[in-house]
């Protein structure tokens, strides 16, 4: 399907986005590779819950401080030399954990690597809205879930591969953990050859260099590579204001994109994600090899369900996406807390498992790609480096909640999983009223398109409360 949607770009345009997208990769592998770990790590460092829920939950705080720290960074540097800056923190990060002493050293290592996470969970996204063509935006932004997807499943499989290897005297979780070193020095290799963004290039006023990157990027997409050229240079002219004004035009969007990334995360994916096996362990009592198979299969259905929102992303409203996908969610989460808090938990595995599975499909087609995508739609450029990484932090914030509390939540609901889900599922309703209330349709709009529109509100709203006040 991958083929399908791209039959139309050149292989060095199709190069360039998925190195660019390589983040997203990294995001899923040095998230989802602490799933089988954790249980090995708590019987080795003889962890008690409450650390073993921060040992995975320490790259979520990691992420959160870096999403915030690299928005303006990015504005100043560019994004291709933070894409660069992040592969090393992840190669450092990855080292320092496959060699962790203890709890402390460990946790330190993940916050380092949570920091590189973070980074790449702001950058990437922006990055590759800015390199996009109209048409294919939602798509292409969609490859960084997408390798999301595969870095969780990479994780799972690289889990089970290592569960019983002890080379060299290290134990297998430190094997699981190194092998995140693979992906990261990938990262860094490819991002030494990444064009810079074009809307950056015309802000440092090299307007030939953003030319020629256009001209590589629109080859057979049907877009005029200098048009776009001058909207951009006409957009970088105009008076630019202190950033006082600039966050007042900007604050809808920020706001918006701040209830997506919310959303996003409190109808409970990663939660599910990163612990299914703790979950399959703790509440259905399956063996830590069984549980981490469970994880493999359900990270094959999201890959390709992942896969298939690439394909369908253009296709459709992006409002129209998410309150399916909300209604998926609120629905079979729904189920899944009153049928394990009236059934017994032996009775129900099978019908628990096919509705993560249908929940899982809802959330990837759906607010999986779509958050990504949206909150740098609609980010005005000169505030969209700072912006993205705010809508990632909150991102990371709301994720460390989720799951730093879920551990907990089974446990006070008796090692039964109905009291997550069902806060989870209040949640995904919430989400569909905020999606009609709040959040504007982006699909088939360029980004100076949607950046005029939000200006025209701006001043159109200022100007009917001086109407009103005099």
């Amino acid at each position: 399907m991958l083929a399908q949607n791209a039959h139309h770009l050149k292989l060095s345009q199709l190069f360039i986005y998925l190195i660019g997208s390589l983040g997203g990769l990294l995001f899923g592998f040095d998230t989802g590779i602490i799933s089988g770990a954790s249980p090995l790590i708590e019987s080795d460092f003889h962890l008690p819950v409450g650390k073993t829920s921060l040992v995975t939950s320490s790259v979520l705080i990691g992420s959160a401080v870096g999403a915030v720290c690299i928005g303006s960074l990015s504005n100043r540097y560019g994004r291709k030399k933070l894409l660069q800056f992040s592969a090393i923190l992840f190669l450092i990060g990855s080292g320092c954990s496959m060699f962790a002493v203890g709890f402390v050293s460990l946790v330190s290592a993940r916050l380092l690597l949570g920091f590189a996470v973070g980074a790449a969970s702001a950058l990437t996204p922006a990055y590759l809205v800015e390199l996009a063509d109209t048409k294919h935006r939602g798509s292409l932004v969609t490859l960084f879930q997408l390798m999301i997807a595969f870095g969780f499943l990479l994780a799972y499989c690289a889990n089970i591969g290592l569960l019983n290897v002890d080379w060299l005297g290290l134990h297998s979780w430190r094997w699981m953990l190194g092998s995140a070193l693979i992906p990261s020095l990938l990262l860094l290799l490819g991002s030494l050859i990444l064009p810079e963004s074009p809307r950056y290039l015309v802000k440092e006023g090299h307007p030939e260099l953003a030319r020629h990157v256009l001209r590589t990027l629109r080859a057979n997409t049907g877009e005029d590579p200098d048009a776009e050229l001058r909207m951009m240079i006409k957009f970088n002219h105009r008076k630019k204001g202190n950033r006082r004004t600039l966050f007042k035009i900007g604050l809808p969007a920020l706001l918006v994109a701040v209830g997506l990334m919310f959303f996003q995360q409190f109808i409970g994916i990663n939660a599910v994600l990163y612990f299914l096996p703790q979950i399959f362990i703790k509440a259905f009592k399956f063996s830590t090899s069984s549980s981490i198979w469970i994880s493999v299969g359900v990270g094959v259905v999201n890959l390709i369900s992942t896969v298939i929102a690439y394909r369908i992303i253009d296709d459709y409203n992006r409002n129209s996406l998410l309150i399916m996908g909300s209604i998926v969610v609120a629905v079979t989460l729904t189920l899944l807390a009153g049928m394990n808090y009236l059934f017994s938990i032996s009775a129900i595995v099978v019908p628990t498992l096919i509705l993560i599975v249908i929940y899982i499909v809802g959330y990837d087609l759906s607010w999986g790609p779509l958050a990504w995508v949206m909150i740098n739609e609609i980010m005005p450029f000169r505030m969209r480096g700072v912006g993205a990484s705010i809508a990632s932090a909150t991102n990371w914030i709301c994720d460390f909640i989720v799951s730093q509390s879920l551990l907990t939540l089974i446990a006070l609901s008796g090692n039964n999983i109905c009291g997550p889900f069902a806060i989870y599922a209040i949640m995904a309703f919430l989400s569909i009223y905020f999606v009609i209330k709040w959040v504007p349709e982006t699909r088939g709009r360029s980004l100076e398109q949607i950046e005029t529109g939000l200006i025209h509100n701006f001043h159109q709203k200022k100007s009917t409360v001086k109407s009103t006040s005099k």
